[in-house]
């Protein structure tokens, strides 16, 4: 065994000492629980060890190198992970060593954490119109579940209705997390416009409903123009109403409040939060100021008080006993890792953005994808869009009459270093070879007409 000087505890005598520690005889007893026909019994195919730090992170880097980013090719691909612009700031105050590296200190170690985080919610809960912004969950996914599981709760009642044109990631994460107090039931949407079936909606509501869960704009791009007549409808059978919503649409649309939303969830990871990997997501929760529904939310909230001192504000957890920190296996919903360091990254946002920041965000995003809607319209063969809706910055492109996949054609487009749309077709086949292209602000003329010109010679 290699005794690394840059990994703690890995001389054999601590860790032999360790384990005496805990009564363990060896390593291997420490996994005993786990069946014999699940451990490999084969060397692991790894590179001997590197001793030299400096070694190991070249060795990493040459890996790395083999990436392409979305700064290199033109990035059209979003799905739930955006490339928007973030401001120097925002990274700036994220990485401060009391906000990056202290993970659940108490108040009197976090030198302002508290006070960031309360920010954070007051401002999300301003562009929200809600009263009421919960501690951020890991990603939209799993504030969405925690929402429905408290629409159960609060109706007693164990089904949810969402739309079939569901994040397919999302609709999963859905069935797996609510299956031990509610079913999922799928309403139909137009294969024209992408929107609600509003006759389907109401042939499937029914006493046992406890939420209809819908976003806006839905998944595949379009808006929802009808969010007030699926409030109405879900009202009149005692149902709530969840809504997804991507708080970056809300310096021009209308905030899900004001067509009925009793609950709305959402990721913040489009408020100044870079894109890693596929991560870097961060779920919110909100709601109206009802102490009944706040008394269910799962997630930690941020709360400002007097102190001894005049003129002096303390800020802190409330009502802790309502969530898993406390109660632990007992309580009615687990909340698992937080992201409270996006939450304060986006509250630097929102700060610096203010009101005709996130408005002039909105408009560009607008009119770029109007752009690149009216120039990828123009090539022969395709369709642009495939759903006849208006949009926000993600839209739908029909490849079926090229004769091409939209596998091969992001292939090709891959060579032009070009980021082509997500591929729609294992989820939605009624759409044919259908791609889910995204545009933002960060969007150039430039990369958008250069995209055009790939497709027109691949095509």
């Amino acid at each position: 065994m290699s005794i690394h000087p840059y990994i703690p505890n890995s001389v054999p005598q601590i860790r032999d000492e360790m384990l005496r520690q805990i009564g363990a005889t060896d390593i291997g007893s420490l996994y005993r629980e786990i069946p014999d026909h699940l451990k490999s019994r084969k060397p692991l195919d790894i590179p001997d060890a590197y001793l030299s730090e400096h070694d190991l992170k070249r060795h990493l880097e040459s890996i790395m190198a083999r990436n392409v980013s979305c700064e290199e090719y033109a990035n059209f691909l979003g799905a739930g992970c955006y490339q928007h612009f973030v401001p120097a700031v925002c990274d700036e105050v994220n990485s401060r060593g009391e906000f990056l590296t202290a993970y659940a200190g108490a108040t009197y170690s976090d030198h302002g954490k508290h006070q960031a985080w309360f920010e954070f919610q007051s401002m999300l809960g301003e562009l929200l119109e809600m009263d009421v912004v919960g501690f951020p969950t890991y990603d939209w996914g799993t504030a969405a579940c925690s929402a429905t599981l408290m629409a159960c709760r609060l109706t007693n009642r164990d089904q949810i209705l969402v739309p079939r044109n569901l994040s397919p990631e999302r609709a999963q994460h859905l069935r797996s997390y609510v299956k031990r107090a509610a079913t999922i039931a799928t309403v139909e949407f137009d294969r024209d416009t992408g929107t609600f079936d509003l006759d389907d909606l109401e042939s499937k509501l029914s006493e046992r409903t406890a939420a209809v869960y819908f976003e806006n704009p839905t998944y595949l791009g379009v808006l929802e123009p009808r969010g007030a007549a699926i409030s109405d409808l879900a009202h009149k059978h005692g149902a709530l109403v969840i809504v997804g919503v991507n708080p970056i649409t809300l310096g021009v649309l209308l905030p899900p409040s004001k067509y009925g939303a009793d609950l709305v969830c959402g990721d913040a990871q489009p408020l100044g939060v870079h894109m890693q990997a596929g991560g870097g997501l961060s779920g919110f929760i909100a709601s109206h100021d009802d102490l009944r529904v706040m008394s269910e939310f799962p997630t930690l909230f941020e709360t400002i008080c007097r102190t001894e001192r005049s003129g002096e504000w303390g800020f802190g957890w409330a009502t802790l006993e309502r969530t898993s920190y406390d109660k632990r296996h007992e309580s009615r919903d687990f909340t698992g890792t937080s992201t409270g360091l996006w939450a304060i990254t986006a509250g630097v946002y929102l700060a610096l953005m203010g009101p005709q920041g996130i408005r002039e965000v909105g408009e560009s995003i607008l009119l770029r994808a109007r752009y690149a809607i009216t120039r990828l319209s123009s090539i022969e063969r395709i369709e642009v869009p495939r759903l006849h809706a208006p949009g926000f910055m993600e839209f739908t492109v029909d490849f079926s009459r090229s004769g091409k996949t939209v596998g091969e054609v992001n292939r090709q487009l891959l060579k032009a270093g070009v980021f082509g749309g997500l591929d729609l077709s294992p989820w939605y086949p009624e759409l044919g070879q259908s791609a889910l292209y995204c545009v933002t602000e960060v969007t150039s003329k430039e990369r958008i007409d250069h995209l055009a010109a790939a497709l027109e010679e691949i095509l």
